[in-house]
C-alpha cells in the first residue's frame, strides 16, 4: 500500500438484490453474504462487488455498501473500476500473441527493442514477464511517491508521465540483483513489455488491446484511459494519505501506471477476462502452457508465471491503485471464475484479496484464494497488484 492504514469508515453492507443464486442452497448463500459483510465492516471499506461462478454449483454475485460516500449511492455491478495491476495480464497477453505470430521470442533481450536498459542484453522478455529482471520498481522511488500525492489531486490531467519518464526514474537506481537471480515484483518490467508491443506493432498499447484483445472476449466496457476521467457509471475510490485522512482518488490520473496498471473496466468484462486468461483463449495451447509455467515466490505455494500468478489453483492477478483493489482469477479444476472489487486500498492487507479469501473458504475450501504473508504484489506501489 502507499501509506499506513487510516481510521476506518464504518458502514453497513447492503446486499445487491440482483444477485443470481438459483441453484445453490440458501444457507450457503447466506454464509457467503455474512462473511462478505463481516469482513467488509472489519476492514472499514465503503463497498465491494463480489462474484464467484462455479458451473453446476453456484453463480454468486453481490454488490454491497456504497460507491460514493458523499451521496450514499449504492454499489452497482455495472460500475466502472480501476483494475490496477490486473492490467499486467493484458500486456502479458499482447506480448504472447506476438510470440504466437512469430514476431518476437521470449528469449529476445529487451535491448533489441528498448535502448538504455541496465543489463539489457542479459534481460530477456521472459525474465521481464516473470518478474526476474532485477530492475528497480519506479513506483518505489520516494520522489515518485511524493509526486503521486502532491500532483494527482490537481485534476484528471495532472501527473501524466510517459513510459520513458517512468523508466528514467527506475534506471536512476541500481538494479536490485543480477538478471534471473531471483523474483521481485516490479512495475518497470511491465512498462518495458508494453514498449515492446508498441515497437513491434507500431501501435500505442491501448489501441492494440482495443483491437486485438477486448473484442475477442466480448469486453465492451474496458479502456486504456488517456487521463483520470471515468466513464459512467463508476464507483468512487478512496485512498489513505501519508499525512492522515482519506481522500477521494476517483479522478486521479492513472497514466503513470501505464502497461502495469492503467486499465479501467467493470464486473461483466473482468469476469469474461478472468475465464479467457485462465483458459488461454487468446493464445495457442503451447504458449498458454509456457505462460503458466510458474515458480514459487511466496512460502505456501503461491507462484508467478508470465504476468500471471497461481494462488492455490486460482490463475489470475490482483490489482491495487489509489482508491481501488481488485482480484480476477480462474480455477481450472472447477471451471470457476472469481472477481472481487473493493473501492478502497486502505487496509494494509489487500482488501479485495481478503474478501476473495473468505468467499473461497466457503465455496471452494479445497482451493482457498490466499497469497500468504507476503503476496507477490506486496509493495508500497500505487499500481501494484
Amino acid at each position: 500500500m502507499l501509506a499506513a492504514a487510516l481510521t476506518a469508515v464504518a458502514l453497513t453492507a447492503v446486499p445487491f438484490t440482483g444477485r443470481v443464486a438459483a441453484a445453490e442452497p440458501v444457507d450457503l448463500i447466506a454464509s457467503v453474504d455474512a462473511a462478505v459483510a463481516a469482513r467488509l465492516a472489519e476492514m472499514g471499506a465503503p463497498g465491494a462487488i463480489v462474484g464467484v461462478s462455479i458451473p453446476g454449483q453456484v453463480d454468486y454475485l453481490s454488490a454491497v455498501g456504497v460507491s460514493d460516500l458523499a451521496t450514499g449511492e449504492p454499489m452497482s455491478v455495472d460500475d466502472h473500476w480501476r483494475i490496477g495491476s490486473v492490467t499486467k495480464t493484458f500486456t502479458g497477453t499482447a506480448v504472447l500473441q506476438l510470440v504466437d505470430q512469430g514476431r518476437i521470442s521470449l528469449s529476445d533481450p529487451i535491448s533489441r527493442y528498448v535502448d538504455g536498459v541496465p543489463s539489457g542484453d542479459a534481460i530477456t522478455l521472459d525474465l521481464l514477464g516473470r518478474m526476474r529482471s532485477g530492475l528497480f520498481d519506479y513506483a518505489e522511488d520516494d520522489g515518485f511517491l511524493n509526486r503521486v500525492y502532491a500532483e494527482s489531486p490537481i485534476g484528471p490531467d495532472a501527473f501524466a508521465l510517459a513510459p520513458r519518464e517512468l523508466l528514467e526514474i527506475a534506471f536512476a537506481h541500481l538494479p536490485n540483483f543480477a538478471p534471473g537471480a531471483q523474483y521481485e515484483y516490479s512495475n518497470t518490467n511491465t512498462v518495458l513489455l508494453g514498449l515492446v508491443v508498441e515497437k513491434v506493432t507500431g501501435q500505442p498499447l491501448g489501441d492494440y488491446l482495443a483491437q486485438n484483445v477486448y473484442p475477442r472476449v466480448g469486453m465492451t466496457q474496458t479502456s486504456y484511459p488517456p487521463n483520470g476521467l471515468m466513464p459512467e457509471p463508476h464507483s468512487h475510490g478512496y485512498t489513505p494519505l501519508p499525512s492522515g485522512g482519506t481522500v477521494d482518488a476517483t479522478l486521479w490520473n492513472p497514466t503513470w501506471g501505464d502497461a502495469a496498471g492503467r486499465i479501467v473496466s467493470n464486473y461483466p468484462d473482468v469476469k469474461s477476462w478472468a475465464a479467457a486468461l485462465g483458459k488461454g483463449s487468446l493464445l495457442s495451447p503451447q504458449t498458454q502452457a509456457v505462460r503458466l509455467q510458474t515458480a514459487e515466490v511466496v512460502p505456501g505455494g503461491v507462484s508467478y508465471g508470465f504476468a500471471v500468478f497461481d494462488a492455490n489453483g486460482w490463475i489470475g492477478h490482483n490489482g491495487d491503485i489509489p482508491g481501488y483493489t481488485t482480484v480476477a482469477a480462474y480455477l481450472p479444476a472447477r471451471d470457476a471464475t472469481l472477481v472481487v472489487f473493493v473501492n478502497s486500498d486502505e487496509p494494509q492487507d489487500h482488501a479485495a484479496g481478503q474478501l476473495a479469501t473468505v468467499v473461497t473458504e466457503i465455496l471452494t475450501p479445497e482451493h482457498v484464494y490466499r497469497l500468504g504473508a507476503a503476496p507477490p504484489t506486496a509493495s508500497p506501489d500505487p499500481a501494484e497488484g
